[in-house]
């Protein structure tokens, strides 16, 4: 299978941008050029070395033989709308978004008779940084690359993104859109929605001074992924509602337990929590630093 020639990356930040760095350093592509809405960002990229031209969506989509979207979720609809007008025939089409569902829809309405040539996809790895500037080509390896491949998805255009996912040393993983947003709604999206929560009550509050000044380790790793992009996770969080509601109001009734306990003299539902949760984190822990998947250890026993 002959390797795309030319990536167009639309959206060169920490996504784009090492994917980029990532396939050049495996010669997998010969040029990459970047589209995006910031020209200082792009010019960053040059400089990097991250992209060799900067040029429109529309010229990208005319020379490019892949091309990754990888904007913020609410941006790709008119990317996509775009591509179907301009795309290069044979061309495949990619995207980073971490919502499928939404993207698929998307999809669907904008590709038209490109739709076939578009591969779903989601690379779980990132950083609380943004920017062309935050981009490193060793971003994927050894992280999962979900796909999530629809019935229109021709068999080689799944083929030629795997291998681009594969060539920036990816391991890939097939589930279906509804599966994904269910999965990175609980283990994902909440945990930002909750650090951004903590992190906007601490600093409107009265006391904010005080809580920053003597926040330590426990705040700062806990509250590490709140220094994303906003524009990013709102789009997520709107996208991704459903699934995300669900799991709050899960989380809510977890809450409303631990305020229970907190009330009684009863200390043990407390700490069998606790006990429970500091378990399953050192073993989920301990298996991602052997190598190993998790799985085994939370899958129920038939």
């Amino acid at each position: 299978m002959t390797s795309p020639q030319t990536l167009a990356v639309v959206g060169v930040g920490l996504i784009g941008g090492s994917c980029a760095l990532a396939l050049k350093q495996a010669g997998a592509v010969q040029r990459v050029v970047g589209v995006g809405r910031s020209q200082a960002n792009l010019e960053e990229a040059l400089r990097l070395g991250i992209i060799d031209e900067a040029i429109s969506l529309e010229t990208a989509a005319q020379v490019a033989d892949a091309i990754f979207v990888a904007t913020p979720v609410a941006q790709m609809p008119a990317v996509f709308g775009t591509l179907r007008e301009h795309m290069k025939p044979g061309a495949v089409v990619f995207d980073g978004g971490s919502t499928k569902q939404d993207v698929i829809d998307a999809a669907r309405s904008a590709l038209g008779p490109r739709l076939g040539r578009f591969v779903p996809s989601h690379p779980i790895a990132g950083t609380e940084k943004t920017g062309a500037a935050a981009a490193f080509a060793t971003l994927f390896e050894a992280r999962k690359v979900v796909i999530c491949p629809i019935p229109e998805t021709e068999d080689d255009a799944l083929a030629r993104v795997n291998a681009l996912w594969t060539a920036c040393g990816a391991e890939l993983r097939i589930l279906s859109a509804a599966q994904h947003d269910d999965v990175f709604a609980a283990v994902s999206h909440l945990p930002h929605l909750l650090a951004f929560g903590l992190v906007d009550q601490l600093a409107q509050g009265a006391h904010a001074a005080d809580y920053f000044d003597f926040a330590a380790s426990g705040f700062r790793d806990f509250t590490r992924i709140a220094a994303g992009s906003p524009e990013m996770w709102r789009d997520i969080s709107l996208a991704n509602r459903d699934a995300l509601r669900q799991q709050l109001a899960t989380f809510q009734i977890v809450l409303q337990r631990y305020d229970a306990w907190l009330a009684e003299p009863d200390a043990a539902p407390l700490f069998d929590s606790f006990a429970r949760a500091s378990a399953a984190r050192r073993q989920w822990q301990a298996a991602i630093e052997r190598g190993e998947s998790p799985r085994k250890l939370f899958e129920s026993e038939e």
